[in-house]
């Protein structure tokens, strides 16, 4: 087993990709064929796999989220960081905070368009850390 933290850093709302730095983890692992863990250490930002191909994709889902779980929606008491506080924590309850990726002939298995992303949901996110566990032969 090989396990390595990350440190993303600060990057603006929206999806980063960030499947070069997980795919070095991989790598570094050696291991041929196995399981990728990825899990995000925040509660303001999660992780999805997602189409890589065409950036509008990007901005679509983004869009689609503002208007599902807008900032400064009254329905919400938690604010204490802003107006974009506990819209970030839905959203994040919405998607995932960890990923399984297969490992086949020492890559992770994604598929043709597939790209894995940290989605930061606060308007001006933070450093991020993410945990890449890799186990397999």
């Amino acid at each position: 087993m090989y396990q390595k933290t990350l440190t993303l850093e600060q990057v603006p709302r929206g999806l980063a990709n960030i499947t070069g730095e997980v795919a070095e983890v991989v790598s570094e692992a050696g291991v041929s064929q196995g399981l990728c863990h990825v899990f995000v250490h925040h509660t303001s930002a999660s992780l999805v796999i997602q189409e890589n191909a065409d950036p509008d994709v990007q901005t679509d889902l983004e869009a689609f989220f503002r208007r599902l779980v807008p900032d400064g929606d009254a329905l919400f008491l938690h604010r204490d960081e802003g107006p974009d506080d506990m819209p970030a924590h839905v959203r994040t309850a919405l998607t995932a905070t960890s990923l399984s990726i297969p490992v086949m002939g020492g890559t992770m298995a994604l598929g043709t368009w597939q790209g894995l992303y940290l989605w930061e949901h606060r308007e001006h996110g933070t450093a991020r850390r993410v945990t890449v566990t890799v186990d397999g032969g």
